[in-house]
C-alpha cells in the first residue's frame, strides 16, 4: 500500500470513527441514564426509561455496520455503504416525524432536531467518506 494509499485509509477510518463514536456515546447513554432522557421525550417513569434504553440498544445494534467498515473501510466497502444508507435512512425518517408533528410539541420537536442535526453531520461525514473510497487510485 502506498503512502498516499495509507493516509486516505486512516482518514477515512477517522471519519467513520467520529460518527460511530458519536453514536456509540448515544446508544451507551441512552442505556444506562435513560432518566435524564425520558422529559426530552415527553416521556415519564418506567416506561419512559424502558423506552429510551430501547432506543440505546437500538443505536447499538445500528452501529455494527459503522465498526465493520471502521476495522477496514477499503475491505468491507459494502459494511461503509451501508451505514452510509442507515444514516439516510435516520435522517430522513427522523425528519418525516419531526414535520409530522403539532406546532405546540416544543419539547420533543427540539429533541427531533437534536437528531437530525446530529444525523445529518453523521451523514456528511459518512457521504465523505464513501467518496474518498471510491476514488483512492486518484
Amino acid at each position: 500500500m502506498t503512502d498516499k494509499a495509507n493516509l486516505r485509509l486512516w482518514m477515512v477510518r477517522v471519519l467513520i470513527g467520529i460518527v460511530t463514536a458519536w453514536n456509540l456515546q448515544a446508544a451507551f447513554t441512552f442505556m444506562f441514564t435513560p432518566g435524564a432522557y425520558v422529559a426530552g421525550f415527553e416521556l415519564n417513569g418506567l416506561a419512559g426509561e424502558t423506552a429510551i434504553r430501547g432506543t440505546g440498544v437500538l443505536f447499538f445494534m445500528w452501529n455494527l455496520p459503522y465498526l465493520v467498515a471502521l476495522w477496514h473501510p477499503h475491505r468491507y466497502r459494502l459494511a461503509l455503504n451501508l451505514s452510509l444508507a442507515m444514516q439516510l435512512v435516520g435522517v430522513l425518517d427522523e425528519s418525516l416525524i419531526f414535520f409530522g408533528l403539532p406546532p405546540e410539541h416544543i419539547i420533543l420537536r427540539t429533541s427531533l432536531l437534536r437528531f437530525i442535526s446530529f444525523d445529518a453531520a453523521g451523514l456528511i461525514l459518512l457521504a465523505i467518506s464513501v467518496w474518498m473510497m471510491r476514488h483512492e487510485n486518484n
